[in-house]
């Protein structure tokens, strides 16, 4: 089975059970990649249908005060992009559900993009997203992602305009990522 069906069939599963899927995210890496590890097997153990692994990265402009300070302390560990890689299949055979890597283009472009899909596939990812890559800007990375049967997911945010929800789907493969609200990830003390 391909990292996309893998994704797939694991959010089938869990509109067929007729609940939401649990889908939880851990940034690599914090405090090291062993304890990563650890955390991706108690998150399987508590029924995760799949993991989003952060790829620490210096710069999150997307993400909140929380995760950029995990964010942080990973790269302060030596966590980088081909670490994380090589640790992947322990981290996934740990979680036993597909894992989908988050990450920024720049991490991508400089490890190269086909490189990234084809060392992403080898070390068992099930999928990427790229959260700063916009799908009109992503056809390298769909495309070599497609090549090794990966879901390439790309982001919706709730001011997407009906036109870039079309785009933004058809570029999307395996999921389509739904951003819950405007401004960076983190806590709030209301949710709308």
């Amino acid at each position: 089975m391909t990292g996309r069906e893998r994704v797939e069939r694991a959010l089938a599963r869990a509109r067929e059970e007729g609940r939401l899927g649990f889908v939880p995210f851990l940034t690599a890496g914090d405090p090291d990649l062993r304890t990563t590890r650890e955390l991706a097997g108690l998150l399987g153990e508590c029924g995760a249908d799949l993991l989003e692994l952060g790829v620490p990265w210096s710069d999150p402009l997307a993400d909140g005060p929380v995760i950029q300070r995990s964010s942080e302390r990973a790269l302060a560990s030596g966590t980088t992009l081909s670490r994380v890689l090589d640790s992947l299949p322990a981290i996934r055979e740990s979680a036993a559900v597909p894992v989908i890597l988050f990450t920024y283009v720049n991490p991508v472009l400089r490890f190269g993009v086909e490189r990234f899909a084809e060392a992403a596939a080898q070390a068992g990812a099930d999928g990427a997203l790229v959260t700063d890559l916009p799908p009109e800007e992503g056809d390298d990375l769909r495309r070599s992602l497609a090549r090794y049967e990966l879901a390439c997911v790309f982001l919706a945010a709730p001011t997407s305009t009906e036109a870039r929800l079309e785009a933004v789907v058809r570029a999307s493969t395996g999921f389509v990522y739904a951003v819950s609200r405007t401004g960076v990830t983190g806590m709030r003390r209301e949710l709308e």
